[in-house]
């Protein structure tokens, strides 16, 4: 069978994050609710010119260096933060980047699964035609309301990869595990900009269909636990990754890990979920993005478990073995610097960017220039949103 996988990836963020001490601070509550509890210190929060779309252009630009675009004949792009109920966010970054005509777009949605779909969708047409590429983008920002219980998880981020038979990065693997029921545990109705959970409902059912796909994946591959050596999981809070990392551990194996052993597993594919907060769809492949970049070790040959889930809901188990000569193909430098110069948001400059009055009534809109990428949102006239690219980036004023 032809290999199929990963041949570059990459993922973007705002340039802005708040601290969650200084949430916090104004909520009145201890910070070990937020660094303890949910194992996070940081979301990336988004400025009023920076969306789905500018987070996704950013990251494909990124992931394309070097790729003949020719050969990209389809685009799948992946959120839950849809801009309208017709037109495909992936035409937008179609045209900022100048694909080829002769190239699918379609938008996918399934919660925080969507991504995962996509994927499995691209292997088949790529073992098809071998010598087509795909562009797989997942890009989101995560919204619960000022004040709100889920409002310390929020986040933004996204991942594009580029999907190929030349799979520098990662092949996967043929088996997977696939669970669908129909529940209201995470939702958000067409006439409301922020999601609605039952928090601890949907906690338990990530960890029952973490169980059921694990099973499934488990009996089809006959592959155990301790044949994975590195383990990815969708990402809602750090915190909830280690709880179930330690379920799957106990109906396994029958043990609870030490916490040594818990973080040489997941360590490194949580570090920047800790630091940039939930990204929905693109979330388990920040963790991918994470374990590539910060492991020490060679991970050449090693086989990664990963955990896809979207409320709603769907879960998938599937798996992927990192290929040798990888590091060539990752751009970790980049997101060092990344995350690294990040602009550090007061409670007051985050509550602005939060509730900025973008137009419902087609109105122009002139959008105030923040810190980007090379792509921003300029504006939006007649209900269209214009998008521009970045000559020069700038700082907030």
């Amino acid at each position: 069978m032809v290999k199929v996988g990963i041949e570059r990836i990459a993922f973007y963020t705002s340039h802005y994050a708040l601290d969650l001490e200084a949430l916090a601070k104004v909520r009145g509550v201890d910070v070990n609710k937020f660094f303890v509890g949910l194992g996070q210190q940081k979301m990336s929060v988004p400025p009023p010119d920076e969306d789905i779309v500018t987070m996704a252009a950013n990251a494909a630009s990124r992931a394309l260096q070097s790729i003949d675009v020719s050969a990209i004949e389809m685009v799948l792009f992946a959120t839950e933060s849809g801009i309208d109920q017709s037109k495909a966010a992936g035409i937008y970054v179609h045209d900022l980047l100048g694909l080829p005509e002769r190239c699918r777009v379609i938008e996918l949605k399934q919660a925080c699964y969507s991504a995962t779909v996509a994927l499995q969708l691209a292997i088949p047409f790529l073992r098809q035609h071998p010598e087509k590429k795909v562009l797989l983008i997942a890009s989101d920002i995560a919204r619960y309301g000022l004040g709100t219980s889920g409002e310390s998880s929020q986040g933004s981020g996204a991942v594009a990869m580029v999907l190929s038979a030349n799979p520098a990065i990662m092949a996967f693997d043929a088996e997977y595990g696939v669970v669908t029921e129909n529940v209201m545990d995470f939702w958000r109705p067409n006439y409301s900009d922020s999601a609605f959970v039952e928090g601890k409902y949907s906690s338990k059912l990530y960890l029952n269909m973490l169980e059921k796909s694990w099973q499934q994946y488990r009996d089809l591959s006959g592959r155990g636990f301790d044949e994975h050596a590195y383990y990815c999981y969708h990402s809602p809070v750090p915190r909830l990754v280690e709880k179930a990392h330690q379920h799957l551990a106990k109906i396994n194996q029958c043990v609870k890990l030490s916490e040594e052993a818990l973080t040489a597993k997941i360590g490194h594919s949580l570090a920047y979920s800790r630091q940039i907060g939930n990204s929905y769809t693109a979330s388990l492949y920040v963790g991918l993005t994470a374990l590539l970049d910060l492991a020490e070790e060679d991970l050449s040959g090693k086989r990664v478990g990963f955990y896809s889930y979207g409320s709603g809901c769907v879960a998938e188990y599937f798996s992927g073995v990192i290929q040798p000569g990888y590091r060539d193909a990752l751009d970790t430098q980049n997101h060092a610097t990344m995350l690294a110069k990040r602009t550090a948001l007061s409670y007051a400059e985050y509550e602005a960017f939060y509730s900025f009055p973008y137009p419902e009534d087609g109105s122009s809109c002139e959008i105030p220039e923040h810190q980007t990428g090379q792509f921003r949102l300029a504006s939006i006239q007649d209900h269209k949103r214009i998008y521009a690219k970045v000559e020069k980036n700038i700082s907030a004023g």
